[in-house]
């Protein structure tokens, strides 16, 4: 099946494409490649989840909250590729993760955004390389951010 398949398949909404909040470009194509910016949980045009994980926000919330992020990845995709199947593969997930000193699950948030990009382009395409990281903070006390590269089709 094809990307626009399994997302219609899995019967995912995704959010309207985040606004740049700062001087950067949300999307930008390099010969073969699509680099996408620092994206947030986002909700609904401007809104996005906030709290820490490990305090305001438990593990399991977490994990929602980057397979959002990874909704407003694609929704970008989307915007600007008018498709989803224009992307050959998933190269490179880096996840930032807003969490206490003590927590410790960072690739476990992160296998929210992940899993998602591996229902839509498949067990191979849809996984690359990938870092999780804990933060001390985010912009605007958002739980995840997540930046992403894909090679095009």
């Amino acid at each position: 099946m094809t990307p626009e398949e399994n997302l219609q398949r899995l019967n995912l909404v995704l959010p309207p494409p985040p606004d740049p909040i700062g001087v950067y470009k949300p999307f930008l194509i390099d010969n073969n490649y699509v680099y996408v910016s620092g994206h947030g949980p986002l909700i609904s045009k401007g809104k996005f989840m906030i709290g820490r994980i490990g305090e305001a926000i438990s593990a399991d919330e977490g994990k929602a909250a980057a397979r959002q992020v990874g909704l407003a990845i694609l929704a970008t995709l989307r915007t600007n590729l008018g498709t989803l199947n224009k992307i050959e593969r998933v190269i490179k997930v880096l996840g930032m993760v807003n969490a206490t000193t003590d927590f410790h699950q960072h690739p476990f948030i992160i296998n929210g955004c992940s899993e998602l990009f591996a229902e839509i382009w498949g067990n191979d395409a849809g996984i690359g390389v990938r870092s999780a990281v804990g933060m001390a903070t985010l912009p605007d006390n958002i739980p995840v951010e997540i930046e992403a590269m894909f090679k095009l089709a």
